[in-house]
């Protein structure tokens, strides 16, 4: 038998053993706390300082027991208690009448009720109270593995058609995935059309991409579309500590859903529990019950009753097979980040929804949002608006819209930086150095604003170019001159300067990043060719992957990187040598001006 099964179904203890611990919970405390909670704190004395007290007219009381006497003096206003050992004295209680000391056989006191009950029965009655809810919950966790504790609950949140519609309209460039789920949207209006030529609606559709680019979105504007209710969770959501509860919300969510077919149930980073499985002893119990009854419920569920599964991850290379098969997600839809007609489209969306100039030149905007979601030019639209707002304009203008992408890109202004005057000279050189590289050659994306402002990202400064077209492919020449630009800063401070600051740190962390994946990747290296050199990585969360060569290649590809990024560092040292009257001048330019657009650069270059 397998050690997890004998983990999870271990004997469960006997009731009795709880009322075991509760009975020496009331021993230990009627023993051992109650006497030093309750009793008198007394010191002891000798027996001829006791006749000393009361000659002197120091005792009040006495009391007599079995094997002590106690007494009591009044000292300051305040009583003390007093013991000492009991002597034979026959003259004793002659000699307390004599004093005036009252004195008995032992202490009449007069019990305290409250203490009393709560003593007698509070406490017991509580202790029990505790030992009930431990074993109650005990009970519940075990009947989790049949659903019983959490069944009449919601699961997930459920949206109805009238409440927070969303429709295609709201999607914008997603093209491709919209036409993809159109016959999903068809089925749930028409199914009868589907039943009487025998086919069958996928069950599940799964939803893959980058962050940020609309699979909840669309997942509700899916059900908006085909006026049903959606059931919204996420996969975080059926992982808990207790192993069986996660199973238990899985088979409650789809009686929900059958109950309220035909409807939609969206899952969120589905990945969460769908991960692979593993052969080992490491692996997740609760989260393997959980991946086992979807699998089981998708496998249960018959498709013509209306009830569809749309689920979304950006990791699909770490979903199990098993949901992956034909039956359970069917159909993969890809969710891409926006061209550039996409990202147009998107803040076209969202600029609907602000109050905005008429000529906004949203073409501008898209292209210099290149690799942009469309969360981030939601949030872009909004940041506009907010920007309007402290400018104390009555509307959102392009100039609002270029600030917030380089908000976004590079952080906000920092107004409390000071440069010292070397510093800014140093910065507005090196700015200057990518953008005169940049314009030297061929093909490459124009300039359209340099700046030597510090931003709140770290930078003090920045070169922002602008496609005017949308580029998929990559060449091994556009490679090469982009690292020739990143080049650029540093190659305009050794000319200069004759010296180098840390300014070019982020273009030579970019530059080995390029360089080395010409190498590894894309085969653009003439020392190893078309050779894969690394695994691949997630692409939607950038994750680079991993090498798969010995020490011995890892060094070589080392030194061919090296030797590529020297090339494009000595190809931007001749083109700045080459114009350097320029450089100058362009330098004197931006540093009284802070702020130069692509315009004014291009001016003063073909001057």
């Amino acid at each position: 038998m397998d050690n997890r099964e004998n983990k999870t179904n271990k004997t469960p203890r006997s009731i009795f053993y709880y009322y075991g611990i509760a009975l020496l919970v009331i021993l230990i405390f009627n023993l051992i706390l109650r006497p030093l909670i309750f009793s008198k704190r007394e010191e002891t004395t000798t027996y001829s300082e006791f006749i000393n007290a009361v000659e002197v007219g120091e005792v009040e009381h006495v009391y007599f027991t079995e094997t002590e006497i106690k007494y009591t003096k009044e000292i300051n206003g305040r009583i003390y208690y007093f013991k000492t050992g009991i002597i034979d004295n026959p003259a004793l209680p002659q000699l307390l009448q004599d004093k005036g000391v009252e004195y008995a056989a032992e202490i009449p006191t007069k019990p305290n009720i409250f203490l009393s009950i709560l003593l007698n029965y509070g406490i017991p009655i509580l202790i029990f109270f505790i030992i009930g809810r431990i074993i109650s919950r005990n009970m519940k966790n075990k009947m989790g593995a049949t659903g019983i504790n959490i069944r009449g609950r919601e699961v997930a949140k459920v949206y109805t058609p009238d409440k927070d519609k969303k429709t295609f309209k709201d999607v914008a460039g997603q093209e491709e995935a919209k036409e993809s789920l159109l016959e999903i949207i068809d089925y749930l209006n028409n199914p009868l059309k589907y039943q009487k030529v025998g086919a069958k609606c996928p069950k599940g559709v799964l939803l893959v991409g980058p962050p940020g680019t609309g699979k909840t979105l669309i997942a509700k504007a899916v059900a908006g579309e085909a006026d049903v209710p959606f059931f919204s969770i996420s996969g975080s959501e059926f992982v808990e500590m207790f192993v069986g509860r996660g199973a238990a919300k899985v088979r409650e969510l789809f009686e929900q859903a059958n109950k309220k077919a035909p409807c939609i149930v969206f899952i969120d980073e589905i990945d969460t529990i769908g991960k692979k499985r593993d052969t080992g002893f490491s692996t997740n119990d609760e989260r393997e019950q959980t991946l086992n009854q979807l699998l089981t419920e998708m496998d249960g569920f018959e498709g013509n009753k209306g009830v569809v599964i749309l689920a979304a991850t950006n990791r699909p290379e770490v979903l199990d097979p098993a949901l992956l098969r034909p039956g359970r997600f069917d159909r993969q839809v890809r969710m891409e980040l926006p061209d550039l007609i996409g990202r147009e489209a998107i803040l076209n969306v969202h600029l609907e929804k602000v109050n905005k100039e008429e000529n906004i030149d949203v073409n501008l905007i898209a292209r210099m949002t290149a690799g942009a979601s469309g969360a981030e030019l939601a949030n872009i639209v909004n940041e506009a608006a907010l920007r309007a707002v402290r400018n104390e304009t009555n509307c959102v203008t392009t100039k609002d819209l270029e600030e917030s992408v380089e908000v976004i890109i590079a952080g906000a202004v920092r107004k409390n930086a000071i440069l010292s005057k070397e510093e800014k000279k140093i910065v507005a050189y090196h700015e200057i150095g990518h953008a005169l590289v940049a314009a030297k050659q061929t093909g490459t994306a124009p300039v359209q604003k340099i700046t030597i402002v510090p931003r709140t990202s770290g930078a003090l400064g920045y070169v922002m170019q602008v496609d005017s077209e949308e580029k998929n492919l990559i060449s091994k020449e556009d490679a090469k001159q982009r690292l020739a630009i990143l080049c650029g800063g540093r190659a305009a401070e050794e000319i200069v300067f004759n010296s180098i600051t840390t300014g070019a740190s982020n273009d030579i962390e970019k530059a080995t990043e390029i360089a080395r994946s010409m190498v590894t990747r894309y085969g653009m290296s003439d020392e190893f060719g078309m050779m894969a050199l690394q695994t691949g990585g997630n692409t939607y969360l950038g994750h680079s992957g991993e090498s798969t060569v010995s020490p011995e290649t890892a060094r070589l590809v080392d030194i061919e990187v090296r030797d590529m990024i020297k090339e494009a560092h000595k190809k931007a040292t001749e083109i700045l040598l080459e114009n350097r009257e320029k450089m100058d001048e362009l330098a004197k330019f931006l540093l009284e001006k802070e702020t130069i657009t692509g315009k004014e650069f291009m001016e003063i270059l073909n001057k």
